[in-house]
């Protein structure tokens, strides 16, 4: 098979395009014919510097296509069902091997490029919320990286279950799109002080959930932008910056809480989070929530995709088609 791969860590151009052994099917995996492959932030900060499990390396967690074989073992998925699926890599290839419990059946009339866009994104922005994060109707959520595949998931499920929606990003441009999804205030974080802003936002409050992707010295100031008992969720490190290490003196006293989350945990340990991606894929197919398609790239195109989101240009998901 043909995929994307990289023989050490680096910038986009380490990805080179080439023939490489086709991944085997064992007892409890399917393997698919990858047709849509949904580039996660984690892909690329794994292409920067993550562990190459095999060298030449595939990077990525995400894609959708149609099931070719099923292990001995497997119930849930047959030949010929389109599925979305994730793991740890091999999602930039022409083929790929997940296992059954990362499989979730694309619903019917669901477009797989879109399916191959939920699980990771949606999932994780639905357990910040509402799991992790205990969200209730008539509180404040701030949404960092509003554009992105979590954001914009975020945005929309905040909106649906009564939030007053805040979020930053690097435009006003970027935020006024992002009103269409449910978005009641938008920050621009290169103009303005965001901890600030949504302190005024909030009569001097705060938010009572944060969804940080950020990290860093980003994350610190979430912290100071949390309401009294405000919990604040910690997933992701987008903004490549160490920050230092995080003053918590601030939480003890107001009774807030600071929460690290990652979905492959949860789908690791249990069939909760599995169930609640199946229903958010029928919530897509509906048409209850949007995906956002912002670019396509062929495979062999890996490179410049990554450079693509790498330099803040897209506004939702960038997408690999073999």
């Amino acid at each position: 098979m043909k995929a994307a791969v990289y023989y050490g860590n680096g910038g986009p151009d380490v990805f080179r395009y080439e023939d490489v052994a086709d991944p085997t099917c064992g007892a409890h995996e399917v393997l698919l014919k990858v047709e849509a492959v949904s580039i996660e932030g984690g892909d690329t900060l794994n292409r920067l510097g993550g562990p190459l499990t095999t060298v030449p390396h595939i990077v990525g967690y995400q894609c959708a296509g149609t099931v070719l074989e099923v292990g001995e073992l497997v119930t849930k998925v047959a030949v010929g069902d389109r599925v979305v699926t994730t793991g740890t890599d091999g999602s930039h290839a022409e083929l790929r091997v997940a296992g059954e419990a990362f499989c979730w059946v694309i619903p019917e009339g669901l477009a797989t490029d879109l399916a191959a866009c939920v699980p990771v994104a949606f999932g994780t922005a639905h357990d910040c919320l509402f799991e992790f994060g205990r969200l209730q109707a008539g509180e404040t959520v701030l949404v960092h990286a509003g554009a992105s595949g979590v954001g914009l998931a975020a945005i929309q499920m905040a909106k649906r279950a009564g939030a007053t929606v805040l979020a930053t990003a690097s435009s006003d441009e970027r935020l006024e799109r992002l009103k269409a999804y449910g978005l009641d205030h938008g920050i621009n974080y290169v103009t303005n002080d965001f901890e600030q802003v949504t302190r005024e936002l909030t009569g001097g409050r705060g938010a009572d959930v944060i969804v940080d992707s950020v990290g860093g010295s980003n994350l610190q100031k979430s912290l100071r932008a949390l309401a009294y008992r405000g919990r604040c969720l910690t997933f992701g490190d987008a903004g490549r910056d160490g920050g230092g290490l995080l003053d918590i003196s601030t939480l003890r006293g107001n009774n807030q809480a600071l929460i690290g989350y990652f979905l492959g945990a949860e789908l690791f340990l249990g069939t909760r989070a599995h169930a609640m991606i199946s229903g958010i894929l029928g919530d897509v197919a509906k048409g209850e929530l949007k995906v956002v398609i912002d670019k396509k790239f062929s495979l062999d195109h890996a490179g410049e995709a990554h450079a693509y989101i790498e330099d803040r240009l897209a506004f939702g998901r960038v997408v690999l088609t073999p």
